[in-house]
């Protein structure tokens, strides 16, 4: 048995559940496409040849997600404390920890927004 859909409080449309609709998506668009504008650059945020040098050594060593339960292979160095900018923060290697795509993108973020 399917969920029932719900009612875009945009458009008023009625969009199956777990999708989104097509105003809810240019809107999201929209925003990111704003806030992209201001943002730096990867490289001005210290994201250069540097890290991804070390980020590469970091894998090389710890190749297995730290996520408890997952294990699965790591591909993204996350910053446990996010540093916002402080390089002494953003270098300190006992503040990275490995993780794989699925939980940086998706439970690590979640994490952070609270």
């Amino acid at each position: 048995m399917s969920r029932p859909g719900h009612i875009c409080t945009g458009c008023n449309v009625i969009v199956p559940h777990g999708t989104r609709c097509a105003c809810q998506i240019a809107s999201t668009r929209a925003r990111n496409k704003r806030h992209d504008r201001t943002r730096p650059t990867a490289s001005h945020r210290g994201y250069g040849s540097a890290w991804r040098k070390a980020r590469d050594l970091f894998l090389k060593i710890n190749d297995r997600c730290a996520w408890p339960g997952c294990g699965a292979l790591a591909t993204a160095v996350d910053h446990i404390i996010a540093h916002r900018g402080d390089m002494r923060l953003f270098w300190n290697r006992n503040n990275w920890q490995p993780l794989c795509a699925h939980c940086h993108n998706r439970h690590k973020q979640r994490l952070e927004r609270q």
